[in-house]
């Protein structure tokens, strides 16, 4: 029969892999200095965001990562951290993650992982300022459409331009 503290590390363990492997995007804070109201108001933003924060103890992380076969992120895990498993949308949950470090300094985004691709801190705040998705499929219609309306102006002055000098006309013969 196996003790109850080797059981909870199991379970923890298990669960983390379980996390590894259905979201989309993972993330290593570190929170040292971080009170506990801040980390309840830190996974009440990431809630909003489909994202979750997971702190457990660096060993049980590690064996998860490595059995995961997440080796580059294993050098992060280093004093009080924690996992942010974010599913669907990256760029909400590294939105919240870097509105939160802006206004709570003792927060460190150290590394993430968005689908097979390693971020570093400077992309987890690039990806942070990249526009929503609504906002950015409303840009690309934009494009698509400003060729099109361009030309359809052109072809009004075009025809404008073509009445004007048939007014012109009858005016120069009615008089």
């Amino acid at each position: 029969m196996k003790k109850l503290g080797s059981l909870f590390r199991e379970t923890l363990e298990n669960n983390i892999k379980k996390q590894l492997k259905e979201s989309d995007s993972i993330f290593i804070i570190r929170y040292s200095k971080l009170s506990s109201p801040d980390l309840t108001t830190l996974r009440q933003s990431l809630r909003g965001t489909n994202a979750t924060l997971f702190v457990a103890k660096n060993s049980i992380t590690r064996r998860a990562l490595a059995d995961a076969k997440l080796e580059d992120l294993i050098k992060f895990v280093e004093g009080p951290c924690g996992l942010v498993f974010a599913k669907g949308e990256a760029v909400d949950a590294t939105r919240a993650l870097y509105n939160f470090y802006r206004k709570h300094e003792q927060l460190k985004l150290e590394c993430g992982l968005l689908k097979d691709r390693f971020l570093d801190k400077k992309d987890i705040e690039t990806l942070a300022c990249l526009p929503g998705k609504e906002v950015l499929r409303a840009q690309f219609v934009m494009t698509l459409n400003s060729p099109i309306s361009g030309f359809v102006r052109v072809l009004k002055q075009t025809l404008t331009k073509f009445v004007y000098c048939l007014d012109q006309i009858k005016n120069k013969k009615g008089n």
